[in-house]
């Protein structure tokens, strides 16, 4: 099992390392991964959706789409 990262003692040094790497035109997220195995998870996610959409009946992508409802608005104070 991997270690935990701990926050660092500085909270500045985050704050600052946080505003490098978003703003670091040379970083790539993707760096160290397979690039096939980055795009096949990409593809799949591409196809979920449809997919799942055209597997499942009316009725019950109308129940899922009540209880997404549901959700978003039972948590608006």
């Amino acid at each position: 099992m991997p270690k935990r990262s701990r926050k660092p003692a500085d909270l500045n040094r985050l704050a600052a390392s946080i505003v490098e790497e978003a703003t670091d035109p040379d970083y790539d997220p993707y760096q160290g991964k397979n690039p096939a195995a980055v795009e096949l998870g990409r593809l799949g996610g591409q196809k979920g959706g449809k997919a799942r959409a055209a597997k499942i009946s009316p009725e019950e992508r109308s129940a899922s789409a009540k209880k997404a409802a549901t959700a978003r608005w039972s948590s608006q104070p």
